[in-house]
């Protein structure tokens, strides 16, 4: 088939990983596939900048705060310069301009698979409440609040400890109202209103990835439970699951929302009870996972978007084991010096 040149973000494979790395891989070991992969980094040091025997190309981009020009204009010149078919973005900070100004990249005539812009906001937790109900599982005891007042006051409701979090990011667990009241003007200051308060359950943690076709309909998903983390909360070790609740909800998310593009799902299940804790419209750091069980996620997304064949959300087996571990690379300074003087390599 065609050779086609895809880009990937988020090589940054470092403690606390980006996905790109897995992503890249999945699309390489596809044998459906013919692919160069194109790495976007942010960051001379990005590690997957220095993995040559994955990365064919790769280009640094300007930070998203930049805007979407500057973005628009990087992956022209790409294009231009290189090639460019496709492009994954798998970081949170860049989702935003992609999810909004899809067309425009299109016209350039690089294909995107991201949510919509609707469907991009359903992933601020002061919207979980309604996309549990929807999916048909738990949300635990939430409220969202915006002034001191309001979080005493649902502090009392919830009960201690509890979980104070912006509406998008960050997230602190507090034992006292005391405590609860400092996260919450911490939080706020960083992030704004509204800020969630959220009750602690208890249960394993458990996440499914997968990837909706934007008509209903999903591409593959796999389940995992959670078996060792890092002290920044990242998969270290995991095995795979059907916990069929979950991987439910999964099927119900994307045909309830029509999804387009790559999802996870954290959730805590306690026996009979599946507790929605955060939506990620991107792949996670541990997707390569799903490629090692059978589910190409990458690959499938990568085939729909250009009406090539694929299997449609084939089975895995539970069971497997996900163990993620460090690897060291010795290269030539030169890579270095390119991404630091031409911005590519």
């Amino acid at each position: 088939m065609k050779e086609l040149k895809i880009a990937v973000s988020g090589i940054n494979a470092v403690d606390n990983p980006g996905p790109g790395v897995g992503v890249a891989r999945s699309l390489k070991e596809d044998p459906d596939l013919n692919v160069k992969v194109i790495g976007l980094a942010y960051d001379a040091m990005e590690p997957g900048i220095y993995l040559d025997w994955l990365i064919d190309k790769t280009f640094i981009l300007p930070y998203p705060s930049s805007g979407k020009d500057a973005l628009l204009e990087r992956l022209a010149y790409i294009k231009d310069s290189y090639g460019l078919d496709f492009v994954i973005p798998n970081l949170d900070s860049e989702l935003p301009i992609y999810t909004k100004y899809t067309k425009e990249i299109e016209d350039l005539g690089i294909k995107v698979f991201v949510p919509t812009e609707s469907q991009y906001k359903l992933r601020a937790k002061d919207k979980l409440l309604q996309v549990a109900g929807k999916v048909k599982i738990d949300l635990p005891k939430t409220a969202v609040v915006s002034s001191a007042e309001e979080l005493i006051k649902e502090v009392d409701n919830i009960g201690l400890p509890v979980m104070v979090k912006g509406a998008y990011y960050k997230a602190e667990r507090a034992y006292t109202t005391q405590e609860a009241m400092s996260h919450f003007h911490k939080i706020s200051a960083e992030w704004g209103y509204p800020i969630i308060l959220q009750e602690v359950v208890k249960g394993e943690e458990m996440n499914v990835v997968g990837v909706g076709d934007g008509e209903g309909n999903l591409l593959g998903k796999l389940g995992l439970k959670k078996m060792w983390i890092t002290s920044l909360g990242k998969i270290w070790t995991g095995v795979s699951i059907k916990n069929e609740m979950m991987l439910n909800a999964a099927s119900n998310f994307v045909k309830e929302y029509k999804w387009k593009g790559p999802f996870e799902l954290e959730c805590i299940v306690d026996k009979d009870k599946v507790y929605l804790i955060e939506i990620n419209p991107r792949f996670p750091a541990w997707s390569y996972f799903a490629t090692g069980c059978g589910i190409n996620l990458p690959a499938n997304m990568v085939k729909k978007a250009f009406d090539l064949p694929f299997e449609l959300d084939k089975d895995y087996e539970a069971g497997k084991l996900y163990v993620r571990y460090t690897y060291e690379t010795i290269t030539d300074m030169s890579t270095f010096q390119n991404i630091i003087t031409k911005g590519e390599n």
